[in-house]
Parts: C-alpha cells; structure tokens; sequence
C-alpha cells in the first residue's frame, strides 16, 4: 500500500485517508508558484492536503504523486483550473470594500465627463460580483449612461469562475443586502424552475467582457492604456518579489493618472513601485 495513503472503514463504506510527503509538497508548491505566482509556505501544507484529498478521491488515485503526474504539464487544462480554485479562495461580493466605488464615483468619473470614456480591468474578477459592481456604479453615476462609452475587461486565471460569471446568475440571497431598488434596476427574478435565482441584466452585460488571463504572463492581451485596474484580495497569495513585478506590469498599462485598486488586506508601500497613494489601498500613475 502507498505509504501516502490510509484506508479506514466508516459503516459499509471504504475511506481514503492522504498524506503527503515533503518531496510531493514541494512539487505542488513549484508548480502552482510558477503557473500563478501563487506562493504557498510550509504552513498551507494541511490545508493543500484537506483540499485536494477530496478530488484524489474522486479521480480514484491513490496519491499525491499520482495526481501530481496528471496536472504537471497540462497547465492549461480543466483539471488545473480546478486545482488553482482548490488552493486559491473566490470568495467576493457585491459592493464588497464600498469605499473604492465611492471613489469612482465621486473623485473619477467627474473628470471623465469631456469625454464619456472609461476603460477598466477587474483583473481577478472571480465569479463576477466585482465587474458587475463596478458596472452598477457606472450606470447610476452619471445622469445620460447611455451617452457613455464603458468598456470592462474582467478576467481570471480560472476558466470555471469566468464561466459562471458570464452567466450573470446567482442565487438571489447573493444580493439580500443591497437596497431593493438597486436590484430591481438591474437584476431579473428568477421564476418557475429558476425560483431563488437573479440574473444580471443586459444594460450590465453588454459593458463586460470575459477573458482568461494568467497575472504571471510577461504580456497582457490588451491594447488600449485604461484608466483603472482592480487587482483586489489577490497579491496576498504571492510572495513580494512577485508583488512588485505584477504591480510595475499595471503600471504599463495604465494611462497617465490611471489607477490601481487593492485590497483593504494589501499593501504596495514597501515595494519599490512607481505609484502615488491617493487614498487607502488606492494608487494613481503620476500624470
């Protein structure tokens, strides 16, 4: 028997019970570093075991090795997306750190009004409570939203969250807290065999575009220099080397006087990085 594995009986079923060892941990730990910069220490060693032992489990392996041979090399197929989502959390919501759409709304679109015209990157967008936010913010913030030229770009390394975030569905408790009006402006209740479900509404849809992008990639697939980017909740999972060299990346693509949004949780202070601090965990390139 493997000596990474344990079998145990609970009443009539068979249970598979996975460790790990320091050689295979730190297969792990290379492969998702290189792939996403995500930089996991010794300390994340239990919980790389309690979340990936269930989907061991489910493939039918009998160890970290053997699962470690599917996914290395095969970096851009479905079952390495959903070993990034396993060790990564997605979890986001609507409106979520309300002070950066205030922001938006009161210090930036002000100055866009000559031109009507704003390009924004949600660049870890997850399941899409993020773009859409931003979206809603948009289109209640100026008096003519028809008039405007918004444009959203929202991506994520996993192919899964983007998916479902393109749908526009979730379940109608993901929006109990946000004022009644605001949902009925731009949400659809779900009916029938879709009870319990709201769907965003086109006017949002159609001013977001989904695309997979890796933040460890040299280059990004965009064109035209934006006026924001949020990159929220996501340098916590990389180590500062890597901090500094995603953040000195948005800084290319940023107009002059563009910004960067992060996460209440981060910090760019300390890295040696181009930007101006105009407001907590809100960064402008100098004009």
């Amino acid at each position: 028997m493997p000596a990474c594995a344990l079998f145990v009986t609970h009443g009539m079923k068979l249970f598979m019970d996975y460790s790990i060892t320091p050689r295979e941990f730190e297969q792990f730990r290379a492969l998702i570093y290189e792939e996403s910069g995500i930089s996991l220490n010794e300390s994340k060693q239990s919980l790389l075991v309690s979340r990936l032992s269930k989907r061991l489990r489910t493939l039918g392996l009998d160890s970290f090795q053997a699962y470690y041979d599917l996914v290395a090399g095969r970096t851009e197929s479905e079952e390495f997306t959903l070993l990034l989502d396993l060790v990564s959390t997605n979890k986001t919501d609507f409106f979520r750190e309300p002070g950066h759409f205030e922001f938006l709304r009161e210090q930036i679109l002000p100055t866009l009004q000559p031109t009507r015209r704003i390009r924004i990157w949600s660049s870890a967008s997850s399941s899409g409570e993020e773009p859409y936010t931003i979206a809603m913010t948009l289109h209640d913030s100026v008096p003519d939203p028809d008039q405007w030229d918004f444009k959203i770009l929202a991506s994520d390394i996993s192919t899964r969250v983007l998916a479902r975030a393109a749908s526009g569905v979730y379940e109608d408790e993901r929006v109990r807290n946000l004022p009644r009006d605001t949902v009925k402006r731009h949400f659809l209740k779900g009916k029938g065999d879709h009870a319990g479900m709201i769907k965003v509404k086109p006017h949002l849809t159609q001013m977001v575009c989904y695309r997979r992008i890796n933040l460890m990639d040299d280059a990004f697939p965009i064109k035209t220099p934006l006026d924001l980017i949020f990159c929220r909740n996501v340098m916590i999972y990389f180590d500062r080397p890597t901090q500094a060299q995603l953040v000195t990346k948005f800084y290319r693509y940023l107009k002059p006087g563009g910004y960067l949004f992060i996460g209440h949780s981060e910090s760019i202070q300390r890295l040696d990085q181009p930007f101006k601090a105009v407001a907590p965990t809100i960064y402008q390139k100098e004009a």
